[in-house]
């Protein structure tokens, strides 16, 4: 793409025409860079407000029927029908997690991760997740050097590669996925090739490769695989490879694809690795979850109020609501000798989830404080850095899982 430019000049007594031609190609490059961050920032912030929301709507679903099933006996024919609902609900909350991972908002237990051990840990479940005709190759280097992410998340950027490759082989055919992992070099030549959406630097990154031989993509398909509910499959949902991007994009890392039609995609994955070694975390041993003391519940989601009050009942503790910050604070106010830990919303209309916090410190300065939200907590740390919070629990949760959180902040 050029841009031209003409005048006429009087030379000699003669009118001359006068043209400069520019090469237009990297403006052209940087204003469809931009128009895409644009898209994508847009795209995030519905992704992440429709995630949140509905986060709090499968709150009450999951609370009340683990709820529920706590009250029946085992042998109870409607069991099962209450199992199957938390199954569900379970499969929502991980379809809300691939729209904040679309979002950015998706990363919240940073760890040291070797990705050989992750792929090789979810071995079984790649297996059965891929058609018995698809054969799967994997090539994973030894003694990698560790990245820092979150490991559920990196579990979900590979399981959605791998069945994205394993969809791309036509049903009915045989063909082969690989899934590689390596220590990559990456230089400056490399950098302008890939597809980054913040800056990164020249270094030591960690590679995942997942290739197939299926249909590949054409021109038209490939630009838009990273958009949102864009798929070109009939029974698919499309925020598989848009949660891969979310995902990326929070672990600061870059993309590379390469496909051509009826032969084949490869997908390059790049993660900047981290100096130190990589340690197991501690298993997480079992806890008493009954326990005492006032709670006060402070959301604007009726829902969200009733379940959390019947669940912290059931475990022997004492409840008070609030429908907002303000009401929340003035309560507090009152009973602050006798209130021993407060399970504050995020996201509220009027008072903000900070501003409510920053009050009831004003009251009591060492108030402890549950967060509470449908982003997860690296968000939740973003906005309240060195606020001293007792803890935080994302939505949607079980009644165990909040007895459980509200007694370890008492501890």
């Amino acid at each position: 793409p050029v841009e031209i430019s003409l005048s006429y000049v009087n030379e000699a007594g003669s009118r001359v025409a006068l043209g400069f031609i520019t090469d237009i190609t990297e403006r052209k490059r940087a204003e469809e860079q931009l128009r895409h961050t644009q898209k994508l920032e847009s795209l995030g912030v519905l992704a992440g407000g429709v995630a949140h929301d509905f986060n709090n709507l499968l709150t009450g679903v999951m609370g009340n029927a683990s709820l529920a099933l706590d009250a029946l006996n085992p042998a109870h024919p409607a069991r099962m029908f209450l199992e199957n609902i938390l199954s569900s609900s379970q499969r929502a909350a991980e379809l809300t997690q691939q729209l904040l991972a679309y979002a950015g908002k998706g990363r919240f237990v940073v760890s040291p991760i070797d990705l050989t051990a992750v792929v090789r840990e979810m071995c079984n479940l790649i297996h059965a997740s891929i058609p018995k005709s698809v054969d799967l190759r994997l090539g994973l280097a030894e003694k990698l050097p560790p990245f820092e992410g979150d490991a559920s998340q990196i579990q979900q950027l590979v399981m959605n590669l791998v069945i994205n490759a394993a969809e791309a082989i036509p049903e009915g055919t045989s063909g082969s996925v690989s899934v590689v992992t390596r220590a990559q070099q990456v230089d400056e030549g490399l950098l302008r090739s890939l597809r980054a959406e913040a800056a990164i630097a020249p270094g030591e990154y960690v590679c995942l490769e997942v290739n197939d031989t299926g249909c590949g993509m054409d021109e038209a398909t490939e630009a838009r695989m990273f958009d949102p509910f864009f798929t070109t499959k009939f029974t698919g949902r499309g925020l598989g490879l848009a949660a891969v991007s979310g995902i990326v994009r929070g672990h600061r890392g870059a993309l590379k694809v390469h496909s051509t039609p009826g032969r084949g995609t490869s997908f390059k994955v790049l993660f900047p690795a981290a100096v130190r070694d990589c340690t197991a975390a501690p298993a997480k041993t079992g806890v008493e979850l009954a326990g005492s003391g006032l709670v006060l519940v402070v959301d604007d989601e009726t829902v969200v109020r009733q379940t959390a009050r019947a669940a912290l009942e059931r475990y022997g503790y004492s409840v008070l609501t609030a429908e907002d910050g303000q009401s929340g604070v003035e309560i507090y106010r009152e009973m602050a000798h006798r209130v021993s830990v407060v399970l504050l919303d995020l996201t509220m209309p009027g008072i903000s989830g900070e501003e409510t916090l920053r009050r009831l410190q004003a009251v009591k300065p060492d108030v402890r404080v549950v967060l509470s939200s449908g982003y997860h907590q690296s968000e939740a740390v973003r906005r309240f850095p060195g606020r001293g919070l007792a803890g935080f629990i994302q939505k949607p949760y079980t009644a165990a899982q909040l007895a459980e959180r509200i007694k370890a902040a008492l501890q």
